[in-house]
């Protein structure tokens, strides 16, 4: 289990400390028990800790304002894909980076990059989307939250010895674990599952599915074929095929 190698690696990595920092055993079980606690994270956690995260990555990139034409198009397109997330509401916003990329976060958030609204259609941008939301909606968002946070608190409390499990995040700590976040890698079956979600949405939607390949197809030509949104698993090319199969069989 990943979280019980965490916390054999914080027992270890403290036993190491001089004698004048002598180690604390009950201090060192609070580390274990701040990265244990991040497994069974709430609900109602996640959700505080994507609002800390969002806030942090709204301030630190360059948001479009409302009547830019990033903006607008965001707009258009968000009344086509919907307003919410199993019940969860939703917010939009552009970054204006050429990046190409887009997120969504169990709070609702979600990003998009200017370099993807630059490459895609909205019909393309809609699918993408929805394969962010899937990840959402199916939990694999809450599953890379418990891992970052298991690991940024752990971190803190290494060097701090202190804190309490559940606590807000700050300063660099609260930084590193906004990037692991926005940045988290999928196994090869929850980006298909995550495809599937989005494949799903559409075809509710009665929006265009085939969109989905042409995103896809975009993706693998900017990305050489290889693994993400830019190094996705499995690659953008049997992404692709793995949506036209469904439309050839109406599924």
């Amino acid at each position: 289990m990943k979280l019980s190698s965490l916390l054999l690696a914080c027992l270890l990595g403290t036993s190491l400390v001089p004698a004048a920092n002598a180690f604390d055993l009950g201090k060192a079980l609070k580390v274990g028990t701040q990265a244990l606690q991040a497994a069974t994270l709430s609900d109602t956690d996640v959700k505080a800790l994507a609002n800390q995260a969002c806030e942090q990555s709204d301030g630190e990139e360059k948001i479009a304002g409302p009547k830019d034409k990033y903006s607008k198009r965001l707009d258009n397109i968000a009344k086509k894909l919907g307003s919410e997330i199993n019940g969860q509401p939703v917010n939009y916003k552009v970054y204006i980076t050429p990046d190409v990329n887009a997120w969504a976060m169990a709070n609702g958030c979600i990003r998009v990059y200017s370099g993807l609204m630059d490459l895609m259609s909205d019909d393309e941008i809609i699918g993408v989307l929805g394969h962010e939301m899937g990840h959402v909606a199916l939990g694999h968002s809450k599953k890379a939250m418990q891992t970052a946070y298991a690991v940024a608190t752990a971190k803190s409390a290494v060097g701090e010895y202190g804190g309490s499990a559940g606590a807000a995040l700050s300063g660099s700590t609260l930084g590193k674990f906004t990037e692991d976040l926005i940045n988290a890698q999928f196994s090869q079956s929850q980006e298909l599952d995550a495809d599937n979600f989005s494949y799903d949405l559409l075809t509710q939607k009665k929006l265009k599915r085939e969109a989905l390949i042409t995103a896809f197809q975009k993706l693998a030509q900017l990305g050489g074929g290889e693994h993400s949104m830019l190094d996705s698993h499995p690659a953008s090319a049997d992404r692709a095929k793995n949506i036209e199969t469904r439309i050839a069989s109406n599924k």
